[in-house]
């Protein structure tokens, strides 16, 4: 008789099936951008990047995270991707074999921002205070 997995944990991260699923849709929507697939004339005025596709566990839901080169209009770029969701979800379900083409958000990408806001936060002189006294304990 076979016996039943049982997890009493959650994984601390997302499976190896949706980091590859969610590399294979990021591969795919980027292509289309770069091609100009998507007709739009926000989306054509602006060359996008696509950092990351982060995936729910069941694979049912597609977070892609965006950023127009330099950072600018961020807000137009993503209304114009919201307007073209039902065709580029069309296209991810024939690019990319699933069982089921996943629902698709948009979000900006703030990595940028939040590292140059940790930047800034390193070069405050309490912080340069604080490591230099470190550095002198040593």
């Amino acid at each position: 008789m076979a016996r039943k997995q049982h997890r009493d944990h959650s994984p601390a991260g997302p499976s190896q099936r949706a980091l590859r699923v969610g590399e294979l849709i990021r591969h795919a929507v980027a292509e289309m951008l770069t091609r100009g697939d998507v007709h739009d004339p926000v989306l054509e005025g602006h060359l996008i990047t696509v950092p990351e596709v982060r995936m729910t566990a069941d694979l049912r839901l597609a977070t892609i995270y965006v950023m127009p080169l330099g950072g600018r209009d961020v807000e137009a770029v993503l209304e114009a991707l919201e307007r073209n969701k039902r065709y580029l979800r069309g296209e991810i379900a024939h690019r990319v074999n699933l069982k089921f083409a996943p629902d698709i958000r948009f979000r900006a990408d703030e990595r940028f921002d939040e590292a140059e806001r940790i930047e800034k936060l390193l070069k405050t002189p309490a912080v340069q205070r604080d490591i230099s006294k470190r550095e002198g304990d040593e």
